[in-house]
């Protein structure tokens, strides 16, 4: 067991050794710049999507604000039913003064008037609730891990063709070799 230890069995690929070939050496390379360009890949995918997305909950908790609608019509259901919550349409003003109107979730059986509070975009569209800084981090890790993921991928499923084409070629040429080699065995001992 002691043969095993120290940093030169990491580097196996590249001892001196009279039985390695040359197809050997070259799957040690080719191992060695996939694992690279598959970390490189899945990081800098990983984080350029994760600040993407960072980025733009961030614009939309700048853009986006809350604004004061009134129900237009009696919200269907009872409030007896607790926390549910129903579709109903609401009207409100826009920053530019125009009139909107559109559906929203609020609680069942509100009547016509009753205010709430809606998110509208610049143009004064609804819009659901900006996400917080600590749920865009979240989104942003999540998103940022599943396309570094991804991107990893590639790199990842190309070395692992190169290095079965190799293995094909290598086998083949063991086949090759022996072919010439295989029939000089074949006398018989007593």
């Amino acid at each position: 067991m002691a043969a095993l230890r120290g940093p030169r069995v990491l580097l196996w690929r590249w001892w001196p050794n009279p039985l390695r070939r040359r197809s050997d050496t070259l799957e040690g390379w080719v191992v060695l710049a996939v694992w690279t360009l598959t970390l490189l890949a899945g990081a800098l995918a990983g984080l350029a999507t994760a600040q993407s997305v960072e980025h733009s909950l961030a614009d939309q908790r700048a853009e986006w604000r809350p604004v004061l609608a009134l129900l237009t019509e009696r919200a269907p259901g009872t409030t007896a039913s607790g926390a549910e919550r129903v579709w109903a349409e609401v009207r409100w003003t826009a920053t530019d003064g125009s009139a909107h109107t559109g559906q929203t979730r609020v609680e069942a059986g509100s009547t016509a008037g009753t205010p709430v509070t809606v998110w509208t975009d610049g143009d004064g569209r609804l819009a659901t609730k900006p996400a917080t800084r600590a749920q865009a981090a979240l989104r942003g890790a999540l998103v940022g891990t599943l396309v570094g993921m991804s991107a990893a991928a590639v790199p990842y499923g190309g070395g692992r063709l190169v290095r079965e084409r190799l293995e094909r070629r290598r086998l083949d040429r063991w086949d090759a070799e022996w072919e010439q080699v295989g029939p000089q065995w074949g006398w018989k001992t007593g």
